[in-house]
């Protein structure tokens, strides 16, 4: 047997206490915009900036580890699989990954901040003094989440868990310039992947 794992969204709710949504395997997609909703669809998308940048509502993406028949979980890593170099966000517009000084990178669900911002026109930028994440704004920063791959993941929790319950999330932020393209971006897959005995 193997353990009962699935990737979740926490969203709304208040501080340390986020609702949460599956989106592994409910056929649940999560989709970037200006609201704090897990998929939106067309509903308050990015608009591009007249000038400067605009940034979305910022996203928290865990593990549920629900049951099944395990000893320990743990060495909890992001990545991506590059598609979001597709994406047209201009000349400084990239996705980002809340990143701190040291492992592990995730934001524990004690910890969960609901995304500040103005629904419609944007959200607050990840490391802004004043309205930021309180885990990153201070001596954080938002990293390309191209810099990781499979073979070059990031750390998201080094805890280790031997019985069911949320792990760190990942936490991300799209960034877009006044000079991207507007439209839908392609699909692109963000994974988390984890050592099990």
């Amino acid at each position: 047997m193997v353990a009962d794992v699935y990737v979740v969204e926490w969203h709304n709710g208040s501080v340390g206490n986020p609702d949460v949504t599956n989106v592994s395997t409910s056929g649940t997609t999560s989709r970037y915009s200006t609201m704090d909703a897990v998929n939106p669809n067309l509903s308050n998308p990015i608009v591009v900036p007249s000038t400067s940048t605009r940034t979305s509502f910022w996203k928290h993406h865990a593990l549920n580890i629900s049951g099944g028949t395990f000893t320990k979980i743990d060495n909890i890593r992001f990545y991506t699989d590059g598609n979001v170099s597709q994406w047209t966000l201009g000349t400084k517009g990239y996705v980002g990954v809340a990143t701190l000084p040291s492992e592990p990178h995730g934001c524990p669900n004690s910890s969960y901040e609901p995304p500040h911002g103005v629904e419609g026109t944007e959200g607050y930028h990840i490391l802004d003094n004043s309205s930021g994440h309180p885990v990153y704004n201070t001596s954080g920063n938002l990293s390309n989440v191209l810099n990781y791959s499979s073979g070059n993941a990031l750390v998201i929790d080094n805890n280790s868990y031997g019985s069911a319950g949320y792990t760190y999330a990942v936490v991300t932020q799209v960034v877009v310039d006044n000079d991207a393209t507007q439209g839908d971006q392609p699909d692109a897959t963000f994974t988390l992947v984890w050592d099990e005995i």
